[in-house]
């Protein structure tokens, strides 16, 4: 017998993962900010500048894997308050780091500072798992939407602390361990049904298609494909953007505004996104999503001023915000509830996997492939084409399978 589903429960929740989102969410732009810039810092090699990023990327997809299934488990808001924790107690040895001035010690709370950016991850699945399948890809939409204030919050706060201390950025640091701490309360509030702690074992009980099987299905290898492609894209540029701002004789400040643009136009579309997904269908949004992709490379390859700069990463922004919630709404409606665990835990595995390759790919292309910041900047745009052939592939083989059967 399928359970009531009552949006007005699910509505609500979506205002705490809003906000959740928009407070614990700013930590993340702060973060992405000055992690190459605090890297090159401390790097004995400058072509490792980002590996502070890619130990947060990295960090994130090992625990996908197990965070998601202990949240079927446990509930949301056990697997939630553990990421905020992880993310509270990794600034604070990311903090100890730059006071000793260990680049290793960096790197280990990069790795914790995962945990979080996983658990965050799961705020846009969380949105789903109360709501009526008509107003889930609008829930999905409405978390992502929260990233607008995060947007405003993160490099403004980042602003007034990167350069507190004497030591540069350990003022960002403690601050997103404050951000942690507080942040982590809203969860509280969260009006979850008691199943939602994952689906009692019984005699009847549906069995979960093992990872094999659910890889055999079309729709799950194209949106995992879609997902892992848009995500990948916005982290190899994203991540280079500040070593290329600062490099081209523009100051962090400048950097700080141009990322705070582009996770502005991360987040600004999702208030109709699921709207366009509802009536257009997931696959166009998601098509729509590639080409705007396209469009910030080309963008980016066109110059190196500041106007060039906000339009690359303001394109690059709507792109992602279409491609990753087209492919999020497409793989929430390829799984039963029982496999959403699995699958989930799976697909962000695949996703972050794929960023962690993207962002360590971002500072060697940087950095070391030409003798320039514009050589590399120009680099790290054309790096982009292979991803974008890929997942357009895999959107025309859907179309024929589906016309076929």
């Amino acid at each position: 017998m399928t359970e009531f589903v009552d949006d007005r429960r699910a509505k609500r929740n979506v205002a705490v993962l809003v906000a959740a989102q928009a407070i614990l969410g700013a930590q993340m732009p702060m973060i992405f900010v000055i992690g190459g810039l605090a890297g090159g810092m401390l790097s004995p090699n400058p072509c490792l500048a980002t590996l502070p990023i890619s130990f947060i990327v990295f960090g994130s997809m090992i625990t996908a894997p197990w965070l998601s299934p202990l949240m079927q488990r446990n509930g949301r808001r056990f697997g939630f308050f553990l990421g905020a924790a992880s993310g509270a107690v990794g600034a604070m040895i990311s903090a100890y780091g730059l006071y000793i001035g260990s680049f290793y010690v960096l790197l280990m709370g990069s790795l914790l500072t995962g945990v979080y950016m996983s658990a965050q991850g799961f705020y846009r699945f969380a949105a789903t798992d109360t709501a009526s399948e008509a107003f889930r890809p609008k829930a999905i939409s409405y978390v992502m939407a929260g990233g607008l204030i995060s947007a405003i919050i993160g490099p403004q706060l980042n602003k007034l602390v990167q350069d507190a201390f004497v030591v540069p950025f350990l003022g960002t640091y403690l601050a997103v361990a404050a951000l942690n701490l507080f942040g982590m309360l809203l969860f509280l509030a969260l009006d979850l049904p008691k199943d939602t702690k994952g689906q009692p074992v019984m005699a009847n009980a549906p069995k979960a298609r093992s990872r094999r099987e659910l890889l055999r299905d079309p729709r799950i290898i194209v949106a995992v494909i879609c997902g892992m492609v848009a995500y990948s894209l916005m982290n190899l540029v994203m991540t280079s953007t500040p070593l290329a701002v600062v490099g081209c004789g523009f100051t962090k400040n400048n950097a700080n505004d141009i990322v705070s643009a582009h996770v502005l136009a991360m987040f600004a579309p999702s208030f109709f996104t699921g709207h366009l997904i509802a009536r257009f269908g997931v696959e166009k949004i998601i098509a729509t999503g590639l080409v705007i992709l396209m469009g910030a490379g080309m963008v980016a390859l066109s110059g190196v001023a500041i106007p060039n700069f906000f339009g690359a990463l303001i394109l690059l922004g709507i792109g992602w915000n279409f491609g990753f919630i087209g492919a999020t709404t497409m793989l929430s409606s390829a799984h039963a509830p029982h496999e959403r665990g699995v699958v989930q835990g799976m697909n962000d595995m695949i996703v972050f996997g794929m960023v962690t390759v993207a962002s360590l790919a971002s500072g060697g292309l940087m950095k070391c492939s030409g003798g320039t910041a514009v050589e590399g900047w120009d680099a790290v745009n054309l790096a982009m084409i292979p991803f974008l052939i890929l997942a357009a592939g895999a959107l025309i083989w859907l179309r024929k399978i589906e016309k076929s059967a």
